[in-house]
């Protein structure tokens, strides 16, 4: 098992890593929209959601890994009315790739953020 983490994503704000890779599988923790800095993105969605990605890719590269080797993600939303908002931008980080995916509202985010997003990826 090996524990996954770089400085080009948000550091954990809890007991726990970035992600953990097993075998040739890697496990990120959700990531929010915060920058590597630790400064909280707020305002529209869409922000939000391209700072995930961000931090995703980050930790994603740091595993050995990256967006075309996901093979599921699980989306969770403050508020499902976002998703129309979310998915656009979610499509244009994936393009042709299409991952398994679940997308669920939660009544509550880390820090009432709008969006976390996990995924499992294989490492090369």
């Amino acid at each position: 098992m090996k524990f996954v983490q770089t400085s080009q994503a948000p550091a954990a704000i809890g007991p726990y890593s970035q992600g953990v890779v097993v075998n040739n599988l890697f496990y990120s923790s959700g990531q929010i929209p915060l920058t590597s800095e630790g400064v909280l993105v707020e305002g529209p969605i869409q922000d939000q959601t391209h700072q995930v990605f961000k931090n995703l890719q980050a930790v994603l590269e740091e595993a050995g890994a990256s967006l075309t080797s996901v093979v599921k993600v699980t989306v969770f939303l403050s508020d499902l009315a976002n998703f129309d908002e979310v998915n656009e931008i979610y499509g244009s980080y994936f393009g042709d790739h299409r991952p398994a995916r679940s997308c669920v509202e939660v009544s509550k985010l880390p820090k009432n953020v709008g969006i976390e997003i996990e995924v499992i990826a294989l490492v090369k």
